[in-house]
């Protein structure tokens, strides 16, 4: 987006499309694929949280309920105990949050702790109260491209043309959604990356993320540590491990930035930062020049 965006009450530069802006991931859950358990207190959430933000994160996207192949839901009133202090206490220091929930219960209560964006990785399938909640709410709305739940969906990863699908079931969701109450300018894309998808489907969705910019709404990236870095260029060998896949999300943040993406959302926000920069020096417009200081 060349056009400044609201957070929260405040600007965040005006980026141009080079400059995507960086969501930090807070995961306070025990079992999320990459950092499960880490974070986990409210405590440790909270300064993981002020950490990504002093090292250059714009949004902190903070969850309760892992979202890995397989993971079980937890109760709703354990994921409003886990997420609710947290949202609080980094929405009081000023920091922009984003709410992860495909509840519209936690959505409303994270909304009402200082939350001013709601991330559903189900865009509002998975709970038909959401678009309720959020058009009533006025916030920014994020719509994953989901076809199920964790436990099953990659039962669901069958596509002739996974680009163009995946383009015409999130343009049905705008439908569905504005249909709904939500303002088409608050909604914002993602291709969902890993849900419902294997390997080859994602690297086909990246090659084609064009497509889903060209539907004209701001689309976040989310590819970070995802199991398809770690078995790239590892071919009969061993996967690097989750936490060993920064530098990979890092080059897919950095090619996002050709693609023309709103955001991406990463759990190492310095390589991502230092990838992002570089990109920006490379392929900005004449003119353009300081973006990179605003971004600061």
């Amino acid at each position: 987006m060349s056009s400044p965006w609201t957070l929260g009450g405040g600007r965040v530069g005006c980026l141009p499309p080079a400059a995507p802006l960086i969501m930090g991931v807070v995961n306070v859950t025990p079992d999320s694929f990459s950092d499960g358990g880490e974070w986990f207190t409210p405590e440790a959430a909270i300064a993981h949280g002020l950490e990504l933000r002093a090292q250059g994160a714009h949004l902190l996207d903070v969850g309760g309920e892992s979202t890995r192949p397989g993971a079980e839901r937890p109760p709703v009133a354990e994921e409003l105990r886990r997420v609710l202090p947290v949202v609080r206490a980094l929405a009081d220091v000023g920091a922009v949050v984003s709410i992860d929930t495909m509840r519209a219960e936690v959505a409303q209560a994270a909304l009402a702790a200082g939350a001013a964006y709601v991330n559903d990785v189900s865009g509002g399938l998975a709970d038909p109260e959401m678009a309720g909640v959020v058009a009533a709410a006025g916030v920014p709305f994020v719509v994953m491209h989901w076809r199920g739940h964790s436990v099953d969906m990659q039962r669901k990863a069958v596509y002739a043309d996974v680009v163009g699908e995946v383009c015409v079931e999130l343009t049905e969701r705008v439908e569905a959604l504005t249909a709904a109450g939500i303002a088409r300018e608050r909604l914002i894309l993602d291709p969902g990356i890993g849900f419902a998808k294997t390997a080859a489907h994602n690297w086909e969705l990246l090659r084609g993320l064009g497509q889903v910019v060209a539907l004209g709404l701001p689309v976040l990236l989310g590819t970070s540590r995802k199991a398809f870095l770690g078995a790239v260029g590892r071919a009969g060998g061993v996967p690097r491990p989750a936490l060993e896949r920064d530098v990979a999300t890092a080059v897919t943040s950095a090619y996002a930035v050709s693609a023309g993406v709103w955001a991406v959302r990463v759990h190492d926000v310095v390589s991502t930062r230092d990838a992002l920069d570089v990109a920006h020096e490379l392929w900005a417009a004449p003119g353009a020049a300081g973006a990179t200081k605003e971004r600061a």
